[in-house]
């Protein structure tokens, strides 16, 4: 992992009428790492995912993604962020209408001028990096389990080949073990591609198994970006109580007996 910054977040203030959300929150992400980031309700998690994307303007703060100004309104260097980030928002969120093989193609399409068939074959190369089958390719969202559906949007999300990869709540409603299958899945593509991944979950085995740091929200800012182990000792009583309680402890001895 390198040490090199490719998103960082610096007095980022975020507020919806009298409710200050984040107040001169700061956050810095590394080259290669998978982030896991964490909080309790309302601590702003996705909304500091959105403002990272520039899908929603804060009142004030710095973002630079990849060395861009991500809240630039330079065209250039929107397209330049927005060709080189995935997404995969909960529930996968793919368009009803279309199969799992034309959902991936639409990004190819929108950002490429490639002849269509070789849309439709890079689109088939991602689907089964995604771990789903040429048959699943061919099926509407609503014929695919929720886990099926989970692959497709990474599918999607790694159409365009980023540097960067956004994942929200990604093991949300999956059984354990397609939810285990799930974190090695984001392993194995991490891995292969050399991604960065930015994953907002509250699935304790997911940061135990895959993050290399974790980033708590709480009273508005972010409290620790560092490995689980020094994060699971920070003295807060959100983190004691999060890491601590008896689904941590879990989480925790199952990672040590690996």
């Amino acid at each position: 992992m390198s040490t090199e910054s490719i998103i960082e977040v610096s007095g980022l203030t975020n507020r919806f009428g009298d409710a200050v959300v984040h107040d001169s929150l700061d956050l810095e992400v590394r080259a290669g790492e998978i982030i896991g980031v964490v909080g309790g309700s309302g601590s702003g998690k996705s909304v500091l995912m959105r403002s990272i994307l520039a899908l929603h303007r804060p009142q004030a703060g710095r973002i630079r993604v990849l060395g861009r100004d991500a809240l630039s309104v330079d065209a250039g260097s929107r397209e330049f962020i927005e060709g080189n980030t995935g997404v995969l928002f909960q529930n996968a969120a793919l368009f009803s209408s279309l199969t799992v093989l034309e959902n991936v193609m639409v990004p190819l399409k929108e950002h490429s001028s490639l002849p269509e068939a070789v849309i439709r074959d890079l689109a088939m190369i991602k689907i089964q990096l995604a771990g789903l089958s040429a048959d699943a390719a061919l099926k509407l969202p609503a014929e695919l389990s929720g886990g099926m559906r989970k692959r497709a949007g990474i599918a999607r999300a790694l159409a365009l080949d980023p540097a960067l990869l956004f994942l929200d709540e990604p093991t949300a409603g999956l059984d354990p073990i397609g939810a285990a299958g799930f974190d090695q899945l984001i392993l194995s593509i991490q891995r292969a591609l050399g991604l960065t991944v930015f994953l907002i979950t509250h699935d304790l085995d997911t940061l135990y198994t895959i993050c290399d740091r974790v980033a708590v929200l709480a009273d508005r800012k972010v409290l620790i970006n560092a490995p689980i182990d020094r994060v699971a000792s920070f003295e807060h009583p959100w983190i004691q109580e999060y890491f601590h309680g008896p689904r941590g402890r879990a989480a925790a001895h199952a990672q040590e007996t690996l």
